[in-house]
């Protein structure tokens, strides 16, 4: 009798223990620029995280478990990106969403496919995160090469005949810079200027200046909004009525705050759709639940492809049955077609790239609204 007792307790621990680890939470890494310089962008990617998790949740989780985001840091730095990659590859996290910039998550990328996560980056565009072969990540934004081309064709349907090219050396920016001045050079236009200045500074009026003495028609500018907004602020304190071309690293309604209305007024980026203009019901649904979550509209798209990421990877454990990093890998790349993200249909080719073509060219307006233009 008591064998059988003890035998009949030990299979009720067992069952409870099961349980127990069925329950388990999956956990989902979200690395972001959360302090520092892009802090706005960072902060928008966890809102939208941390809601569509509890909207998982609410509607019981991915196959019964609930999704739980384990949020690190990056500073938006190089430097300190290394860092968060390996704090959350030791956190039991079965994917990781983010980060924004390219050189962040350069910085990144290979710790976490050494250590066999999957990380779907949103906010970066550089060529090369994606020629490299890694087995494990892959990103719900474009490329540059993409970019660049809808940049290229934007200054030609302007009719420039002399441009001014500006990046800040990081990698998304100098990537682009160079890949628009190729397409540019090929198809015969003029060149005046290509030079990089240096993020985070509170003055670029020699530059501006010196950008000025070379006499372009246009500058297309392809580093990030805040030095943007400073340039626009500084090129009309100097009454220099030089128009600005941005890349997609502009589109944030801090440019805007940065530059003050007027200056920023006529500026033009190239861009996927702002939130507002994202059109999918499913994009509807959800901007109407950020509005009465946090009582305002996301500050720009990336964090919104953050989002996107999130849903993608719960899809492709719910389909796999498993957080098994191979699986989703494949599954992602092979047997996700057309899923309806929150920015349009989502697919991946083999190197992890985004399919499909999401730029679009936006004006400030009088008011400091991003209008997309015809």
């Amino acid at each position: 009798m008591m064998k059988k007792l003890v035998l009949l307790a030990l299979i009720g621990s067992l069952i409870a223990a099961g349980s127990a680890l069925a329950a388990e939470p999956v956990k989902i890494g979200l690395m972001a620029p959360l302090t520092g310089a892009w802090a706005s962008e960072g902060q928008d990617m966890k809102q939208i995280v941390d809601l569509l998790a509890e909207t998982f949740n609410a509607a019981g989780g991915i196959n019964g478990r609930q999704v739980q985001v384990i949020a690190a840091d990056d500073g938006g730095d190089p430097r300190t990106a290394g860092l968060a990659a390996q704090r959350l590859s030791t956190q039991g996290v079965a994917a990781v969403i983010g980060t924004y910039g390219s050189a962040v998550t350069e910085a990144s990328q290979g710790i976490f496919d050494e250590a066999g996560l999957i990380q779907v980056a949103n906010g970066s565009t550089a060529i090369r995160l994606t020629e490299k072969g890694l087995k494990y990540f892959m990103r719900t934004c474009p490329r540059d090469d993409e970019q660049g081309l809808v940049a290229y064709r934007t200054l030609k349907k302007g009719g420039y005949k002399a441009i001014g090219i500006l990046h800040d050396n990081s990698s998304y920016a100098k990537g682009l810079a160079d890949e628009t001045k190729s397409l540019l050079e090929k198809d015969g236009a003029k060149i005046v200027f290509f030079e990089a200045l240096t993020p985070q500074q509170n003055d670029y009026t020699t530059i501006l200046t010196k950008m000025r003495r070379a006499n372009p028609d246009i500058v297309f500018f392809t580093g990030y909004y805040g030095e943007a907004g400073l340039l626009l602020r500084q090129k009309t304190e100097m009454k220099w009525t030089v128009p600005f071309l941005g890349g997609d690293a502009t589109n944030n309604p801090d440019l805007v705050k940065i530059a003050g209305v007027n200056a920023a007024k006529g500026f033009r980026f190239v861009s996927p759709p702002v939130p507002q203009d994202l059109d999918t019901p499913e994009a509807k649904a959800f901007m109407e639940s950020y509005r009465k979550k946090y009582k305002t509209e996301p500050g720009s798209v990336w964090a919104v492809l953050a989002g996107d990421g999130l849903r993608v990877v719960v899809r492709a454990i719910e389909a796999t049955g498993s957080t098994d990093s191979t699986k989703i890998a494949a599954y992602l790349k092979k047997e996700l077609k057309n899923f309806p993200g929150l920015t349009g249909p989502i697919s991946f080719d083999q190197k992890g790239d985004r399919v499909g073509d999401l730029y679009r060219v936006y004006e400030v307006d009088a008011k400091g609204k991003f209008i997309m233009q015809p």
